[in-house]
């Protein structure tokens, strides 16, 4: 009989609850350690990358490197539907942001440290395209 993984069967939007503050101290983590900047400037960056503009246009590059079980809680996280979107919110950017949220939170929940160091490294990657 296969294990049953307690924390894939969670909410795609709990998931993303978690993942979103997972995902914003990693990108604020990465750009202090790049080295001395201003607050303002480390803060603007940041913002770059957390908003849902920015994760949005992450996520099809990202998926070629995740593994079938990534991608499964990537698709999920994009399908979940919650009660309300932001007023500033476009309806895609929001859904594939909240899918990046539930695979960071994922990976939070399961104690995959390498793997969210890893796919975090491939953002600041990926952005740099």
């Amino acid at each position: 009989m296969e294990a049953v993984d307690p924390v894939a069967g969670l909410s795609p939007l709990v998931l993303a609850y978690v993942g979103d503050a997972v995902y914003e101290l990693l990108v604020r983590t990465h750009l202090v350690r790049r080295g001395p900047a201003r607050l303002e400037q480390l803060h603007r960056e940041a913002v770059r990358f957390v908003r849902a503009a920015g994760q949005a246009r992450l996520v099809p590059a990202l998926e070629a490197h995740l593994t079938a079980a990534e991608k499964d809680i990537l698709r999920r996280g994009r399908n979940a539907r919650p009660g309300h979107l932001p007023r500033s919110a476009v309806p895609e950017e929001y859904h594939s942001s909240t899918a990046l949220e539930s695979l960071f939170g994922y990976l939070y929940l399961k104690g995959e440290w390498q793997r969210l160091d890893e796919l975090t490294r491939l953002i600041f990657e990926l952005a740099e395209v």
